[in-house]
């Protein structure tokens, strides 16, 4: 993707000292005071000049240059004598004009379509170590496959010349590559897009998820960008990880970095969010069990099985997952009963009602004969009536690997019933390597198994058992539908709140109106220009110009004629006051570049309440043109489009006989898979990201 540096060598020890710490940077001691008070567009500027470095020859493409900087792993002092891993961060400043793509779909589905066209983009890249920043840029020659190291264009194994064409398609493509371990880009109106993050189930060799997310977090703070948001598309375990993280941790996993519910497909809302949330989360697992028989059913099993294991109560399904995930996370240790285990408050009971059940459980473990395993639930059943249910669970839980005089008490997770099991041991040689051999928590591969079994069967809308009340499990079905489909999450770094170091200026945020605007022409978002304490109205609109004609396209003639403010005097000004400006843009640049939805012209009005692209899957009306939903149209997620599609409203007007949207599905409603039933559309955004 970057083709103007020549290959960065392979760091050595007394350089990595000099390189900053990429687990810690950007922190307080790397910053320099003043240097970042101002907006995100002064603020890279300053960035790139103080860290990065850009190597020649000039770029092959002036639309596209690339900054570089490069990070040790981890801190020195931790092993002085070795020589710690180093990472590239690519910065591409992309100058939009003269880019491939003018215009941000990404913008369009989070609810920024209004925004004018911003004069660069710059994506913020961490490629994955098949594609390395440290071992430079190549790719496969076109005619005999062999590495082509770039900005070289002639193959030196076949002399073939490599057409600036297929070299600028091949830099378009790595900047749209899934590979990469970060991949953010930022508008320089301080608006942006988390487009990727690959941790190390998503081929990273040395940093996490976490570990990177903690840095693009520290960087978006140091930047002063405004607000950032991120389709949330990811998955663990091959499974929907904003719906399983929603029920563990009441958010997205990007949550824990402060991002909140930014725009919801089918005109869902944040109330409506947080409710599914909480519906979803808090169902009880008892109503998953039937009064007049005992657990029989796999789902059953699996629950009671976990219920078994936990040290403290599990009554919900937020209780069930949250103790599953914690098990898996501490699968790999090596006593991961051990690691996830509590005190217990054994207050209701004394010593001797604990030993006395303990002796009653030993002695049907004898009758039972030697080396046959017993369930969990059998010897219980046997026990039932000597003490309460509670009681016996106290006791099972610690059965396992107690000695008795004929030899020790063994404990097992049968795989196939999903059960506990105990048999008593009676060789006479027990030794300590024995005693460490006895499992009470499941494998990690077990747990897995268990963990897309309860997804499948209590989460997933798709597969969602129905042993449940018929409207519990229409409300839990509803809730785990519109969970999928609020995938858009925004973070607000709210940059105008952070205290200023500079004690010389001022930061005011400074709107715009443009005299005799398009009827359609949307303010852009106010802008943050920093004033000196004895600025003048002049020096008002000088900047004030000049923020705009910096940040925007169609603001490139902007001329300020007016201020408008309640303070009339610019000595008055408070930092963080808003004022406001009026002026005019000439030329055809308001027309060209005046939103980030483009020059298409469309209106959607579905009947869910959208009323703009969403991100999902949409179809125009032939006789009106305008856009909704396929689902909502009755046409299922798997079923193509026909080729011709008039909506209700057409349809009732011209008395039509064609193929109308008859069926409405919307939000929780669930869709036949009646072929029938198809319509007809054209889409309005293309594809999944």
């Amino acid at each position: 993707m970057v083709v103007n540096g020549r290959p960065i060598k392979r760091m050595k020890r007394r350089v990595t000292a000099d390189l900053k710490d990429f687990l810690t940077f950007p922190g307080a001691s790397d910053e320099v005071p003043g240097d970042y008070d101002g907006p995100f567009r002064s603020n890279i500027l300053s960035f790139l000049k103080n860290y990065a470095q850009i190597s020649p020859p000039v770029c092959l493409f002036p639309q596209l240059l690339v900054w570089q900087i490069t990070f040790r792993i981890g801190s020195l002092k931790e092993d002085p004598d070795s020589t710690p891993a180093v990472v590239t961060l690519d910065v591409v400043e992309e100058d939009v004009p003269k880019s491939r793509s003018v215009y941000c779909d990404n913008c369009k589905v989070v609810g920024w379509s209004g925004h004018p066209v911003c004069a660069k983009r710059y994506h913020f890249i961490i490629r994955s170590g098949l594609y390395s920043s440290t071992d430079g840029y190549s790719k496969p020659c076109a005619s005999c496959g062999d590495i082509l190291q770039l900005p070289d264009s002639r193959c030196k194994s076949c002399n073939y010349v490599m057409t600036k064409d297929e070299l600028e398609d091949w830099v378009y493509l790595q900047l749209g590559t899934t590979t990469h371990l970060l991949h953010g880009v930022v508008h320089s109106n301080g608006f942006g897009h988390l487009l990727r993050v690959n941790g190390k189930e998503g081929g990273s060799k040395l940093l996490s998820g976490c570990d990177i997310m903690n840095f693009w977090d520290r960087l978006c703070t140091t930047l002063r960008v405004r607000k950032i948001s991120v389709m949330d598309v990811s998955r663990k375990y091959g499974l929907e990880y904003r719906l399983l993280h929603a029920i563990t941790n009441g958010h997205p996993w990007y949550g824990g970095w402060g991002y909140e519910f930014g725009a919801g497909s089918f005109a869902l809302t944040a109330d409506t969010y947080k409710k599914s949330v909480e519906n979803l989360s808090k169902i009880p697992l008892s109503l998953f069990y039937s009064e007049s028989r005992k657990p029989r059913t796999r789902l059953h099993s699996v629950i009671s099985f976990y219920q078994s294991l936990s040290e403290t109560q599990l009554l919900t399904l937020r209780d069930l997952f949250c103790f599953l995930m914690r098990l898996i996370r501490n699968a790999d240790q090596q006593s991961p009963a051990d690691t996830d285990k509590k005190p217990r408050n054994s207050s209701s009971w004394t010593k001797e009602d604990s030993e006395h059940v303990e002796q009653a459980m030993i002695k049907v473990l004898r009758a039972v004969g030697r080396d046959r395993w017993v369930s969990w639930r059998s010897l219980k059943g046997a026990l039932y009536r000597i003490a309460s249910s509670e009681l016996l669970d106290y006791c099972l839980k610690d059965l396992g690997g107690k000695l008795v005089q004929e030899g020790m008490v063994y404990s097992r997770c049968n795989p196939d019933t999903d059960a506990l099991e105990y048999r008593l041991n009676t060789s006479q040689d027990i030794s300590e390597d024995m005693r460490s051999e006895i499992e009470k928590s499941p494998t990690k591969d077990h747990l897995l198994r268990d963990l897309k079994f309860l997804y499948a069967s209590l989460l997933d809308p798709k597969t969602m058992v129905c042993d449940r009340p018929i409207r519990t499990s229409e409300s839990a079905k509803s809730s785990a539908v519109k969970l999928l489909d609020c995938k858009q999450f925004v973070k607000d770094y709210k940059p105008e709140k952070i205290d200023v170091v500079n004690p010389f200026a001022v930061r005011v945020l400074c709107e715009v109106e443009i005299i005799d605007h398009p009827k359609d022409y949307a303010a852009p978002p106010p802008e943050l220009i920093l004033l000196a304490l004895n600025a003048t109205l002049a020096d008002i609109k000088t900047e004030a110009a000049k923020a705009f004609q910096e940040v925007y396209l169609m603001f490139q003639r902007f001329k300020v004629e007016e201020v408008i403010s309640p303070v009339t005097d610019p000595f008055k000004y408070e930092s963080s006051s808003l004022i406001r400006v009026q002026g005019r843009c000439h030329g055809n640049l308001v027309h060209l570049f005046g939103t980030e939805r483009g020059l298409d012209e469309w209106t959607v009005s579905c009947v869910c309440g959208a009323t703009d692209d969403d991100g999902e899957r949409m179809l125009a009306c032939d006789g009106c043109e305008v856009w909704q939903h396929t689902r909502c149209a009755g046409i299922h997620d798997s079923d193509a489009v026909p080729d011709q599609f008039v909506c209700g409203r057409c349809a009732n007007l011209l008395n039509s006989s064609l193929p109308t949207s008859g069926i409405y599905s919307c939000k929780d409603e669930i869709v036949s898979d009646d072929k029938s039933s198809r319509r007809d559309g054209k889409n309005l955004t293309a594809g999944v990201r």
